[in-house]
């Protein structure tokens, strides 16, 4: 219900403050760009570029930073705020990674297993300003072909008393995730392997683990590894389109108002079964900011890490291929 009351509130006063985020050159939307406010909140766009700003939703917010794979930066005061923003492409080079090649030599099918937990206490708890990147390292030294990326997930019980029992109900949710492989920059994730956006959507019919077929991107993993890399985008509608959800809670306090991020749902299993520690965190919407690895000393308040949950399980399969 809450939900549904903030999708007309939304719709219902502040529709006249849709921004539409287009391409220069070809005028298409571009889908999923991030709105970043310089506070550490942001927004996402929706699959046709557009999302809702007001002053009213946002009274404190001055300026917006655009940007999004394959185009330049746009830097843009929010008094007088254009129904349309326009960003300029940015012809950047992609690191060593071979793409588009059709191999017809033998392999052998190779599985990576996903580290799966329903514990809601070893979860990570999702929000927008945060990317998670996992490490993988090149496993043979012949050509390696990513074909599949699983994702464990945690699924929450309608009722708290029935958590632990499996064929207890589990709440429900429709979440778009964004997806992202990186090459690998003395130990950190670097540049992007692929410029094509790649979003999938996860509902609780998909049980412990979402399997996201990637064989069609051509991705072959490089020499040093790679990072693959997880960001939740928001709850959409039905069939799967990103809802105007404000992204973060106001509570006001005797300091004044503190913005707490929205949580979003599924919760993401963390294990202490990878002897390596692998995983790192971006602060996404924090201008400048770059990327830590998730142990203890880096500035990280978790319980995860008082429990040694340090690595988020990713799963994979690929294709090893022959000399």
């Amino acid at each position: 219900m809450q939900k549904i009351l903030f999708f007309l509130l939304v719709f219902g006063q502040f529709s006249f403050s849709q921004v539409t985020v287009i391409d220069s050159i070809t005028k298409y939307p571009v889908s999923y760009a991030t709105i970043s406010f310089g506070n550490g909140n942001g927004l996402f766009a929706d699959d046709e570029g557009k999302f809702i700003f007001t002053k009213k939703l946002y009274p404190d917010i001055d300026s917006l930073f655009i940007s999004a794979l394959g185009f330049k930066n746009l830097d843009i005061s929010t008094l007088n705020l254009p129904e349309t923003l326009v960003l300029q492409p940015q012809a950047d080079e992609l690191d060593e990674v071979v793409l588009n090649i059709k191999n017809e030599r033998k392999f052998k099918v190779e599985t990576l297993k996903p580290y799966l937990d329903d514990d809601y206490y070893n979860c990570w708890l999702p929000t927008i300003e945060s990317e998670i990147a996992v490490y993988f390292p090149k496993t043979s030294r012949t050509d390696q072909k990513l074909t599949e990326v699983i994702f464990p997930i945690a699924l929450e019980s309608k009722d708290w008393e029935k958590r632990n029992r499996k064929n207890s109900d589990k709440k429900s949710f429709s979440t778009l995730f964004k997806v992202k492989f990186y090459s690998n920059n003395n130990g950190l994730p670097g540049k992007v392997m692929t410029y094509e956006t790649i979003v999938f959507r996860m509902t609780e019919k998909d049980g412990d683990a979402f399997n996201l077929d990637v064989e069609d991107y051509n991705i072959y993993i490089p020499k040093n590894g790679f990072f693959v890399s997880l960001q939740v985008l928001g709850y959409t509608d039905k069939s799967g389109k990103l809802l105007p959800n404000k992204k973060y809670k106001e509570i006001i306090s005797k300091n004044g108002v503190v913005k707490i991020p929205t949580n979003f749902r599924p919760l993401l299993p963390f294990t202490d079964e990878i002897t390596t520690k692998n995983t790192y965190i971006k602060r996404v919407f924090i201008n400048g900011n770059n990327w830590i690895k998730f142990v203890m000393g880096n500035g990280f308040k978790s319980s995860l890490l008082q429990k040694n949950l340090n690595n988020y399980g990713i799963g994979l399969t690929y294709k090893t291929y022959k000399d």
